[in-house]
């Protein structure tokens, strides 16, 4: 379930009054420091320009060149450590709607492999150790220890012990819950 603010606004279409909910100079600040970080190689110095603009990363976080993170509210976003942001994703903290805008956090916890191309919209948490696959759109939160992917993503299958794909009741025992019907039993063969 997405954890979402709703502000409702005037009569215009709610980014005609953005500059009434948070700074330009502010946003000018946090759109020079994320929009460098695309850019640069030295996840170190990256991951610096993130945290000088409220991001909370952890150690060893790395992201891709081309990632795009909100540049209205890059505090509202958390990565854990050692998680990986793959090429070109882009995080959003809010979203501009007709007659309102909403914000939430984006968490996304520790060992999370995030594709590249994928979307994460606000309010939305990824549990420890799941892996998100390339060109998803993330609107809904995703448990840990789950392989997601999809427009929407959705849950394929879990991550086994040994990091391999399992579906069905063999994935839904070994994470502690109940089977479900309807997926295959055992694992996955990959191409």
């Amino acid at each position: 379930m997405r954890t979402l603010e709703r502000h409702p606004t005037g009569p215009k279409n709610s980014l005609q009054y953005w500059t009434s909910f948070v700074s330009p100079w502010r946003v000018a600040w946090n759109f020079a420091a994320i929009y460098l970080a695309r850019f640069v190689p030295a996840l170190g110095l990256k991951n610096a320009l993130y945290r000088w603009r409220g991001m909370k990363v952890g150690r060893d976080v790395s992201v891709g060149l081309m990632a795009m993170f909100d540049v209205f509210f890059p505090e509202m976003i958390t990565i854990g450590d050692n998680s990986v942001i793959g090429y070109n994703s882009t995080m959003l903290g809010h979203e501009f709607m007709v007659k309102e805008w909403r914000r939430g956090p984006i968490v996304i916890g520790r060992n999370v492999v995030i594709g590249a191309n994928t979307t994460i919209l606000p309010g939305v948490t990824i549990g420890d150790g799941a892996v998100v696959s390339a060109m998803s759109l993330v609107n809904r939160d995703i448990p840990a220890g789950a392989f997601a992917g999809g427009v929407p993503a959705r849950v394929i299958g879990w991550l086994g012990e040994n990091g391999e794909l399992v579906k069905g009741e063999t994935a839904q025992v070994a994470q502690g819950r109940p089977p479900k019907e309807g997926l295959t039993k055992g694992p996955v063969e990959r191409a």
